[in-house]
Formats: C-alpha cells, sequence, structure tokens
C-alpha cells in the first residue's frame, strides 16, 4: 500500500488497484495545465510497477469529479505557441488514458463539467453517484471540447453529442446512463465502495487478456484525429469571441467575492 502526489493528483495503490484522485476540491476540482503531465506520470507509475492492475480515476470532495479547466488560468495565455502547447498536453493526457495498457475507470462523484467530462470519456467505461452530472459547456466561451468532439459520438450517438456540445446543456446521472456516457448509476453513499468493488473484479482476470481487449477495441483511435483537434482548437482559443467570454466570466467570478 503507498500513497503519492503528484501536483493536484494523489495516487494511492492497494492491492492490485490504483486510485487517482483529482484533489482539489475548493476549485470543485478544476485542473490547472501542469495536471495534464502529473496525470501522465502517475499513469506511468502505474503501468510500471509490476503490481497495479486497475485504475479509479475520481475527484475529492462531495461536489465535483472535475468542474474542467481552470478558467483564470485560460485568460492568462497569450499567443497561439502557448495555447498550441496547453492543448498538445491535454490532448496528450486523454490519450494517455485511453492508450493506457491498464483498464481505467472514471468514479464519477459530482460535477463533470467540460474537461471533467471529456476526462469521463476518456476512460474505459464509467460509473457514476446519482447526484453526478455532465455538460460540455465549452461553446459559451467561444471553444469546443477538443477531446470531447472525438470520443463523444461514439459513447452516445453523434445528434446527442452535438446536443451537448451546441446547448451546453446539463444532464443528470440516469441520462448520462440512459445514452451511454455512464454504465453504472448508484447512491453517492456507496459510489466509491463500488468502484472498488468492480475494481476488484476486474483486477482478479488475466491483465493481459485486459489490455489485449481494450486495445483491440480502440484499434481505430488515429493521430490524425488528435493533431486537427489542437490546430482546430487553438485557433479558437485565440479568437476575440473566446477572450471576450473568458474575460466576462472571470469578472462574474470575481463580482461574486
Amino acid at each position: 500500500m503507498s500513497t503519492t502526489r503528484f501536483g493536484d493528483i494523489e495516487l494511492h495503490r492497494a492491492d492490485h488497484i490504483a486510485t487517482l484522485t483529482i484533489d482539489r476540491p475548493d476549485k470543485l476540482n478544476a485542473v490547472q495545465w501542469r495536471f495534464w503531465k502529473d496525470l501522465r506520470e502517475a499513469l506511468a507509475i502505474c503501468e510500471t510497477d509490476g503490481d497495479t492492475r486497475f485504475v479509479i480515476l475520481t475527484g475529492a470532495g462531495e461536489r465535483a469529479f472535475c468542474a474542467g479547466g481552470d478558467i483564470v488560468e485560460f485568460g492568462e495565455m497569450e499567443g497561439l505557441d502557448t495555447m498550441r502547447a496547453f492543448q498538445l498536453d491535454a490532448m496528450a493526457g486523454f490519450a494517455a488514458i485511453e492508450r493506457s495498457p491498464l483498464t481505467v475507470m472514471a468514479a464519477v462523484n459530482g460535477l463533470a463539467m467540460g474537461g471533467g467530462c471529456e476526462l469521463a470519456l476518456a476512460c474505459d467505461f464509467a460509473i457514476a453517484s446519482d447526484n453526478a452530472s455532465f455538460a460540455l459547456p465549452e461553446a459559451r466561451l467561444g471553444l469546443v471540447p477538443g477531446f470531447g468532439v472525438l470520443r463523444a459520438p461514439d459513447a452516445m450517438g453523434r445528434a446527442m453529442a452535438k446536443f451537448m456540445v451546441a446547448t451546453g446543456e446539463r444532464i443528470g446521472a440516469q441520462r448520462a446512463y440512459e445514452v451511454g456516457l455512464v454504465q453504472k448509476v448508484v447512491p453517492a453513499a456507496v459510489l466509491m465502495a463500488e468502484a472498488q468493488a468492480l475494481a476488484a473484479k476486474a483486477a482478479s482476470f488475466s491483465p493481459l487478456a485486459l489490455t489485449v481487449g481494450k486495445k483491440l477495441m480502440n484499434r481505430q483511435i488515429d493521430q490524425a484525429s488528435f493533431d486537427y483537434s489542437v490546430e482546430a482548437i487553438t485557433v479558437l482559443q485565440a479568437s476575440p469571441e473566446r477572450n471576450a467570454a473568458v474575460n466576462a466570466f472571470i469578472a462574474s467570478q470575481k463580482a461574486k467575492v
């Protein structure tokens, strides 16, 4: 049994199961740029420790799994090169989950907004508490979810994915289950117990079989889609509409203080 810290990520390993907890509850577990590198490093440890067979990704606290990217940090980004570097780093983080030889399950314990919803999509499957909710609201900031637009259509169908991207509307856990975004909904009080039970069951199976099965099912994932998304979102990040929306959001948050 061990616990290690990677920035805002706490990694706990025991009994062949690793739990990665996004630990920034005061900010609804919104992630900053450094999160993506920390995520890749934490996953790499799990993949090479010779013991871990299954990974659970969750959020600290009772309110949020992950509220997405830190909008204040978005407002501090300047120049195409910086914005492209950020997008590359984020996409590499999603890809690290998707391409990991380990099975990764999201345990969604509350809000999963924007990048948080995308993290759930990147995982091999997801379990959610009955008070969880999901949204892809990036259009409000003049953006689209760079990873979400690639993966949401496969998870929930093109029309539902377009609906979520175009409207930014939030859906509850039961609706997310109905459209295929999550695979199981349980009471909030037993979410982590249920996640641990599912992880223990999977960890008891052949690690090689699970790795091969995941690789075969992911075989159509291609780099060209990632590259196109990075360039498209970089352009949006530099647009006047995005800058105005981000500045308005930051001003509204300051007004609440």
